[in-house]
């Protein structure tokens, strides 16, 4: 009989983390919602400070603060908290790379209640959502997550932005799919002068992504597209359209159909540009990409997080060639290109 590994060994406290791991969400969402991280930014850093600058109780604000230490958002020294070096750039809102603005989407109770019916969701591999989930034409939803998210995709957009024109410089135009928050069609305009940005979404979404724009000093040379990407006709030349964050809510039928209608928006040479979590080809790997992956199958009727070869074989049948991956810096998502 072979020896157990570590790795192997029977371990309950695993088990009993995960039935616990609710904790986690709560306590990160509390400390944001109660403004903790900007207090601990601007010190002492001490209980009674604090609690006065939440409005809280120090019993409260003690055990939560302990309880951030353990999840490695705070540090502890002397019965004093300071920021992590996570927490300093990412929480507290003096920083500008702050994401707290993104647990607004991300607690919606549209997002958790749905995990409460995941027995039934497994049982008949769809969404419990009403009508088409989070792909319902109009949801409100992508209003929030165009309001609350840029955030959280700022870095990545400007790294996508940068991957992209390597290749193109000069006059350029970019169609924008799903644009949200519009911040990826943003990078490219403020990456490239000369370049002119087409975003297509729903109008009140749209309203959110030309505030950015106007916000960015980009308006001028980004127009809207209202409507949903498989109705409104894109027109072509384009030079690079950008699909980010938006097959994988659709099976793979429905995303041939829609990049071939990429395909036929561009020019000869004309890059399609997705952005995706890419799981490995076991899809046992990364983490993030595989939970992801039970993000589509609760909200949406046939999504998943889709592995580089299965994406390759949509922009191959849709008619692309040169189809390659690179791993987008300081991001957990892969970017995936063809050529038209």
């Amino acid at each position: 009989m072979q020896p157990t590994s570590p790795s192997q060994a029977p371990n309950p406290a695993l088990v009993f983390a995960l039935m616990n791991a609710h904790q986690q969400t709560a306590a990160l969402n509390t400390a944001i919602e109660l403004d903790l991280f900007r207090a601990v930014g601007a010190g002492p850093g001490d209980v009674a400070s604090i609690a006065a600058h939440c409005q809280a109780s120090e019993r409260g604000i003690a055990i939560l603060c302990d309880f951030l230490v353990v999840c490695g958002l705070l540090q502890k020294a002397d019965g004093r908290y300071q920021h992590t070096p996570t927490s300093a750039v990412f929480l507290d809102p003096a920083s500008p790379a702050c994401l707290a603005s993104a647990s607004r989407f991300m607690a919606n109770p549209e997002i958790h209640e749905v995990y409460q019916r995941l027995p039934e969701i497994v049982r008949s591999g769809t969404t419990t959502l009403p009508g088409q989930g989070s792909v319902e034409p109009d949801n409100p939803i992508w209003v929030s997550f165009a309001e609350n998210m840029a955030s959280l995709v700022r870095i990545t957009s400007v790294e996508m932005a940068k991957m992209v024109l390597a290749s193109l410089n000069g006059p350029i135009r970019v169609l924008d799919i799903a644009a949200g928050h519009g911040l990826f069609g943003i990078a490219f305009a403020q990456q490239n002068p000369a370049a002119q940005i087409t975003a297509v979404d729903w109008p009140n979404v749209l309203n959110v992504a030309q505030r950015n724009a106007s916000a960015a000093g980009v308006a001028n040379r980004f127009t809207q597209l209202p409507g949903s990407a498989f109705d409104v006709a894109f027109g072509t030349g384009f030079d690079a359209v950008l699909l980010t964050n938006f097959l994988h809510h659709f099976d793979h039928a429905t995303n041939v159909t829609l990049l071939r209608k990429v395909h036929a928006a561009l020019r000869p040479g004309g890059i399609a540009a997705t952005l995706e979590f890419v799981p490995d080809e076991d899809r046992t790997s990364p983490p993030s990409a595989v939970g992801f992956a039970l993000t589509m199958l609760t909200s949406t009727p046939a999504g998943n997080a889709y592995t580089f070869s299965q994406l390759k074989a949509m922009y191959t049948e849709a008619g692309f060639s040169n189809i390659t991956q690179a791993p987008v810096p300081m991001s957990p998502e892969t970017l995936v290109t063809g050529v038209a």
